[in-house]
């Protein structure tokens, strides 16, 4: 409750408030009682009790506040993580924001300081009749991160979202080619615009932002390395589909050095040696600003990453292939590695994955060459001999 006092001022007592502002400042406001100072002292005193009890403190236009609805303080918070997350992972918080969350806590009427773990709760329970676990997993991720930075600023004295059940997630199988797919694959991209960026997913298992990202000043001909260091994703921004290009790669661990092999040696060079061509026939056509990257176009027009997305799946269609996503390529990769006897920990490194669960989880039921060892060892172990 904010302190005050009443004032007389031309036989008619006033109530004057005095309070602190988001700067700290100290203000003042004055509210008429309309009431004459003779006879009417106990009235202006209950008057004044009322308006202090009631009196909000005026917030600037942006600051955030216990009081705000929560739908506005996410709207601010998306601001202010602005420059600390990535292009990419601030369009996904923007996008679920947006949908479904902002529209949903608008029509509640929600302030910040009064929502509740049941609220948040309820919120995933609806989203369950349309979306999977795993969506409203992400949904709390966006949510759990906002009211976390009000804890830290101190607008709640606790997380409500530290408190909600959450939905269990759902395992996700990969899809994937075997070799003599890939094999297919490689000849039916060969001299397409495809060739390059298939070949890089499936052999280093690249993912699309690393693919379209790769560039020459990252290919040693001298020392054979390849190195994974920049990348170009497609965000939303201002409800527009853009590329942002960044000299950051998802994780720490996705920056990373691989082999040139001789045969994508040979295969670079070649591309190399056919964009100067290009460049020399196109002339002033040609599009001078991606000069460095590889997966460009015979215009010199960067390969978007929605052509990757939409026309790879439309490519296999076309050429009687079985439909899989073009991120499946890499899913690949790891299967041949493992396949082929490859230890778990080495195809962590090989993917860039930031720590051996992730390759675990997502590859585990793939690594049947283990669960063969594992028969053998038991086998073995117990002396068990196969019958004559």
């Amino acid at each position: 409750m904010v302190a005050g006092h009443l004032q007389e001022k031309k036989g008619l007592f006033y109530i004057v408030l005095s309070y602190q502002d988001v700067d700290n400042n100290r203000k003042t406001k004055w509210i008429p009682t309309n009431l004459p100072v003779k006879g009417n002292k106990k009235r202006a005193e209950q008057m004044l009790w009322e308006a202090r009890e009631k009196f909000k403190p005026p917030v600037e236009r942006g600051a955030m506040h216990s009081d705000m609805p929560f739908c506005e303080y996410l709207e601010e918070w998306l601001k202010i993580v602005k420059g600390s997350v990535r292009p990419a992972t601030l369009a996904s918080y923007a996008s679920m924001v947006k949908f479904p969350i902002k529209p949903y806590f608008e029509k509640k009427h929600i302030a910040l300081g009064d929502l509740k773990a049941v609220h948040i709760q309820k919120f995933y329970t609806d989203q369950l009749e349309r979306v999977s676990p795993n969506s409203v997993i992400h949904y709390h991720a966006v949510i759990h991160k906002a009211l976390k930075y009000a804890v830290k600023v101190e607008l709640l004295n606790a997380n409500p979202a530290d408190r909600v059940e959450l939905p269990k997630k759902e395992k996700f199988l990969s899809d994937y080619y075997d070799g003599d797919e890939i094999n297919r694959l490689f000849s039916l991209v060969e001299g397409t615009d495809l060739e390059l960026p298939v070949k890089l997913a499936a052999f280093y298992g690249l993912r699309r932002s690393e693919v379209i990202g790769l560039r020459w000043c990252a290919v040693d001909f001298q020392k054979n390395t390849i190195t994974i260091d920049h990348t170009v994703t497609n965000v939303e921004m201002d409800g527009k589909k853009v590329e942002v290009a960044s000299d950051t790669t998802k994780t720490k661990s996705s920056l990373r050095t691989l082999p040139l092999v001789p045969q994508f040696k040979e295969l670079l060079l070649r591309k190399r040696s056919q964009q100067e061509e290009y460049r020399k026939v196109c002339g002033r056509s040609y599009c001078k600003d991606y000069l460095d990257y590889i997966c460009v176009n015979p215009l010199g027009e960067r390969i978007k990453c929605s052509y990757l997305t939409s026309g790879f799946p439309n490519f296999l269609e076309q050429h009687g292939m079985r439909r899989i996503r073009f991120h499946d390529l890499r899913h690949s990769c790891a299967s041949l590695l493992l396949a082929n006897g490859v230890p778990m920990k080495q195809i962590q490194e090989w993917l860039g994955h930031s720590d051996f669960s992730t390759t675990a989880n997502v590859y585990a039921h793939l690594d049947y060459h283990s669960k063969i060892t594992s028969a053998e060892a038991i086998l073995t172990g117990l002396k068990m001999q196969p019958e004559a």
